[in-house]
């Protein structure tokens, strides 16, 4: 019981259990969310969505933690829409959290093309790195975030909450 305390005390169960979810069951092929990271379902051929009625889904599912179908349904909006900012950054975060990092580059890129460096970009790029288990890279584009956008609270948190994992695995 000692030797569990004393790594509870130094954070290397804490760092470890926190990298377990975010990693889920990834030797199986599944995100810590129970979606495939390899499937990325079609949507039904023949479907008539609009940008704005498969960009409305795509955040219901985003929000169900649906990742798989969030991002059939952002790509869509891309397809539909290829100048809508929001399509890309949801489709670059669903990715994100299906593991699927390979293509959440390409459409980071992509989106950098078409928005430029904003703060929701660096942001979300922090994000995307953060769930690599990459906090060097994560904490220099939260600070570029933080530096065009001061007192946005979800970034300010963002940075919190990396402070305060690195603290603990160094205590």
């Amino acid at each position: 019981m000692s030797r569990f305390a004393g790594l509870l005390n130094t954070g290397v169960l804490a760092v470890g259990l926190t990298m377990l979810s975010l990693t889920g069951c990834s030797t199986a092929n599944l995100s810590s969310f129970g979606t495939s990271s390899a499937s990325i379902p079609e949507l039904r051929a023949g479907s008539s969505y609009t940008a704005d009625v498969a960009l409305a889904e795509a955040r219901g599912h985003f929000h169900g933690n649906d990742f798989g179908y969030s991002a059939a349904l952002y790509k869509k909006v891309v397809e539909l829409s290829p100048n809508d900012a929001q399509g890309y950054i949801g489709l670059s975060a669903s990715y994100d959290r299906l593991g699927r990092f390979d293509l959440s580059d390409r459409v980071y890129a992509a989106l950098y093309k078409i928005s430029g460096g904003t703060a929701q970009y660096y942001n979300n790029v922090g994000y995307s790195y953060l769930l690599r288990g990459n906090a060097v890279g994560a904490l220099t584009n939260f600070r570029k975030a933080a530096a065009l956008d001061p007192n946005n609270a979800v970034i300010d948190n963002n940075i919190q909450m990396l402070a305060y994992s690195s603290a603990r695995s160094r205590a």
